[in-house]
């Protein structure tokens, strides 16, 4: 059962608050005045891109959307805005927490300082970031994943797929985090086949400079690793990456998602068929658990770490083409075994 304590105020202070998120980022709130007088549930601030990104952002978006059904309360996602200080960032939790929602996310590790700021404001409040682990407040969940382990297999997928022994790497910002999926690609291609050559590239030392919201940059990105003869290209780029998919799509090459599973993603429909697999991990569930942990009064604290093991980072099978190569499954199978049992220690840099 929710808390007495996140019953919030209503009538003036909600119209003022509302007022407040507009002025810090666009939101697709979805409050009522009958939702259990003012005391709301999940809010997730995005991460840039926003949703829509078919990638990071839309798997919260999903964990939301699950936790509103399931327990029947208002829920509010905001998107950023361009150009934002970390000010801007944590007014808007601030807000959130303000009008009642519990938990309040800031989806991805920009948000480091923001939910810091705001956790010592609400202590009261359950935050979660996802994809950050330095926060470590009382009252935060620390949302991380393993995303080495299933670039790792992606990278056994890209060397038992190639036909030129090249493949290629995107990543959208130059930053410890993306290289961790490009540490365990590339490792899993070498452990595979140490013959093949893999292409590595970021788009971006910095977010602001958009390597995450540029699929221009990565279609360019992916281009050139292509004329340089990479016929599987993974891309860990969030929006950018859908310039990747494209470039292959248009070089009948194959492309690697990221994060969800790209396959089925509606807004790549034209392209999936050169989308090979995702290395994906599960922000919907672990967005969903921390609603849910709230929901049940044993709020998640701390780091929370999701690996293959929990089931939390994967790839997809989507892909008949991907799924029905048995050669190729016994391989990712293999290797996921052996990553689990400790037998294969993945990298992270």
């Amino acid at each position: 059962m929710r808390r007495i304590s996140r019953i919030t105020v209503a009538g003036a202070a909600t119209a003022s608050l509302a007022l407040a998120l507009s002025a810090c980022g666009g939101t697709s709130t979805e409050a009522s005045s009958d939702s259990k007088g003012g005391d709301k549930g999940l809010a997730i601030a995005y991460d840039v891109g926003g949703k829509g990104d078919q990638s990071f952002n839309d798997a919260a978006y999903a964990g939301l959307e699950q936790a509103k059904k399931e327990f029947g309360y208002s829920t509010a996602d905001v998107e950023p805005t361009e150009g934002e200080t970390d000010a801007d960032k944590e007014q808007r939790l601030v807000s959130l927490a303000k009008q009642g929602y519990n938990p309040v996310v800031g989806v991805g590790y920009a948000y480091a300082a923001a939910v810091k700021g705001a956790a010592e404001k609400f202590p009261d409040t359950t935050f979660g970031i996802v994809d950050d682990s330095t926060v470590e407040s009382k009252n935060v969940a620390d949302l991380v994943f393993s995303e080495e382990e299933a670039s790792y297999l992606a990278g056994v997928a890209a060397a038992k797929s190639t036909k030129t022994d090249t493949v290629g790497f995107v990543g959208g910002v130059d930053i410890p985090l993306i290289h961790k999926f490009q540490a365990g690609f590339e490792q899993g291609v070498k452990d595979t086949n140490p013959q093949v050559k893999v292409l590595s590239q970021y788009l971006t030392q910095t977010a602001e400079e958009g390597g995450f919201s540029s699929p221009d940059k990565g279609k360019s990105a992916a281009e050139g690793q292509i004329e340089k003869k990479a016929d599987v290209v993974y891309a860990a780029a969030g929006l950018s990456g859908q310039g990747v998919i494209e470039a292959a799509a248009a070089n009948k090459v194959w492309a690697i998602g990221v994060d969800s599973d790209q396959y089925k993603q509606e807004a790549l429909a034209k392209y999936k068929d050169s989308i090979l697999t995702s290395a994906m991990k599960d922000v919907a569930k672990a967005v969903y658990n921390l609603a849910k942990s709230v929901e049940d009064g044993k709020p998640e604290t701390g780091i929370v770490r999701g690996d293959l093991k929990s089931g939390e980072v994967s790839l997809a099978n989507s892909n008949p083409k991907f799924a029905d190569d048995t050669e190729l499954q016994d391989a990712i199978k293999t290797a996921k075994e052996k990553i689990i049992s400790g037998e294969i220690k993945v990298k992270s840099s």
